[in-house]
């Protein structure tokens, strides 16, 4: 597959999931739409990354393999499944991605009176006040990494040769969501640098200075979610 082709997937489907998804996440706790149930906000987002994850794996999984988050192809390059070349673009485009979905869902927020860049917010991450719990940052981190592991994990084990790839949308997008059911209270779910980092970066103040953290973690996670995906299933080549 032409690797500009993989590219344009990796940018556009990291935009989409961060606009639809923080969309979903704004408009349940910045705007109020969880009715004062933040187990409904809860579970009203989780859905929304793991459906919106889900779809995008049916429409550019035959295309990039639909990382769409860092953590993802630092996984996938830990198991021999990409090069190194490779994987940078597809960083590149990740990120690239979660700015521009970030910055079109600031701009489509914008246009109601209601919204607050530094109030509403986008949906950021975040550890201490930014934390539904008050979670301090090591407890934060190592939430991060073990969140992402599993995924990773997931991942790569029914992506393998030997899975099955009917189920691979749905296997992927059900992880996710159970993910942020447990993630949200904790430290508002990363498990991907570029999803945190787009909105993040067009907040800007606590959470922009909080962000390092939902960049490394999950890195940190997905290396290790790879190494032990190898270790139970051995590498496969890319």
């Amino acid at each position: 597959m032409n690797l500009n082709r993989k590219l344009a997937a990796e940018f556009f489907g990291t935009a989409i999931l961060v606009f639809f998804a923080c969309g979903v996440a704004t408009l349940m706790f910045g705007f109020g739409f969880d009715g004062g149930s933040v187990a409904a906000g809860i579970v009203a987002t989780a859905l929304a990354f793991g459906l919106v994850l889900m779809g995008l794996i049916y429409t550019i999984g035959s295309v990039s393999g639909c990382h769409v988050n860092p953590a993802v192809t630092i996984g996938a390059l830990v198991a021999g499944r990409i090069q190194l070349g490779e994987a940078i673009g597809y960083w590149v485009a990740q990120f690239l991605g979660g700015i521009a979905g970030a910055l079109v869902l600031w701009l489509t927020l914008s246009g109601s009176p209601a919204y607050s860049r530094t109030q509403t917010g986008l949906g950021a991450d975040g550890y201490g006040s930014l934390s539904m719990t008050h979670l301090n940052v090591g407890s934060a981190f190592l939430v991060e990494v073990i969140l992402t592991a599993v995924f990773i994990f997931v991942i790569l084990a029914v992506t393998s040769k030997a899975g099955h790839p009917a189920i691979v949308g749905i296997a992927i997008g059900l992880t996710l969501t159970v993910i942020h059911l447990v993630g949200i209270a904790l430290t508002g779910t990363s498990v991907n640098p570029a999803r945190s980092f787009g909105p993040a970066l067009i907040v800007g103040g606590e959470a922009l200075k909080q962000v390092w953290l939902f960049i490394v973690a999950p890195l940190v996670g997905g290396i290790l979610g790879a190494l032990a995906n190898v270790a139970l299933h051995g590498k496969e080549t890319a």
